[in-house]
């Protein structure tokens, strides 16, 4: 069934995924009015987290900003199609990077790096990373459950020089290299909500407290990384910058929670630097009403 899937699905994909981008576009002005007018996919999710988010704005600044956030949500599904068979030329001049001489630099001292982010912009084409940094680049990724995609997909992310592994053996990839001397930059996304059952940490995203994720932290002082911030922003449709923030060079010297307040810091900053284009479909503050008494 699997690969009936497959067969069907993927030559689609593919046939799109080779268009040049100008049409992708047109495929993407029709899929927001599909998802905004047409079924309101998770529009009351989007119009809450805003309205959430960003207290003191009108109806019609959150609304203006809702509209906006659709139209770059179909245009990263499109970016992602795209993904499958972009070039290195067109990802280099499309995706570039304004400062990875703040990377490059500390892998000059022989560091190991956590590249911590958020899904901010066009997260996908970040896969590029190894073209313009001077270390081996290791990226998580969750396992899809048809074998078939999966391959694509992986093939896909690792095309540049991204070395993949599995989200559940991130520690176990981690260890692996340390003990073994082998010098990398872990991409880590740690933005969107943990389980409440798994948490260790709440803490204020926008005003609100919510649980967040600490796992970039504890590997960091585990493993003696550098934490290093990157955001993309978004310059014109289709084009993307990305900028890269220095957190620390020394995690162990940090209370406990002290790294992540500081990204959580920088993420609510270049999110309200470009509301627009944060990924706001997923529900940030679902366990506001959760917090424990310890965090209260």
């Amino acid at each position: 069934m699997q690969f009936l899937v497959f067969i069907i699905a993927y030559p689609f994909i593919f046939l799109l995924s080779i268009l040049p981008m100008r049409v992708l576009y047109i495929f993407s002005d029709f899929f927001y009015v599909i998802f905004y007018h047409i079924i309101g996919y998770r529009k009351k999710v989007v119009y809450d987290n805003l309205k959430t988010a960003f207290p003191n704005k009108t109806e019609k600044e959150l609304k203006t900003i809702q509209k906006k956030f659709f139209r770059h949500f179909t245009d990263i599904f499109m970016e992602s199609v795209k993904a499958f068979t972009i070039t290195q030329k067109t990802i280099q001049k499309r995706y570039t990077y304004k400062n990875p001489e703040v990377v490059n630099d500390i892998v000059k001292k022989g560091k190991n790096i956590a590249l911590v982010g958020a899904h901010q912009a066009n997260w996908e084409w970040s896969t590029s990373l190894p073209l313009v940094l001077d270390i081996t680049v290791f990226g998580a990724y969750t396992k899809l459950a048809n074998k078939y995609f999966e391959k694509v997909v992986k093939d896909s992310r690792m095309k540049f020089g991204v070395i993949g592994y599995k989200t559940s053996e991130t520690i176990k990839s981690m260890k692996k290299n340390y003990d073994n001397g082998v010098r990398g930059l872990y991409l880590l996304l740690s933005d969107q909500s943990p389980q409440v059952h798994k948490t260790h940490y709440w803490s204020e995203f926008f005003g609100v407290k919510v649980p967040i994720h600490t796992g970039a932290e504890m590997l960091a002082k585990k493993f003696d990384l550098v934490v290093i911030n990157y955001v993309s922003k978004k310059i014109k449709r289709g084009h993307y910058q990305v900028e890269f923030e220095l957190i620390t060079e020394t995690p162990k010297e940090f209370e406990n929670y002290q790294i992540t307040d500081k990204y959580l810091e920088i993420t609510e900053r270049n999110i309200q630097a470009q509301p627009e284009y944060y990924l706001w479909s997923h529900k940030r503050f679902k366990h506001r009403d959760k917090v424990p008494k310890e965090w209260q």
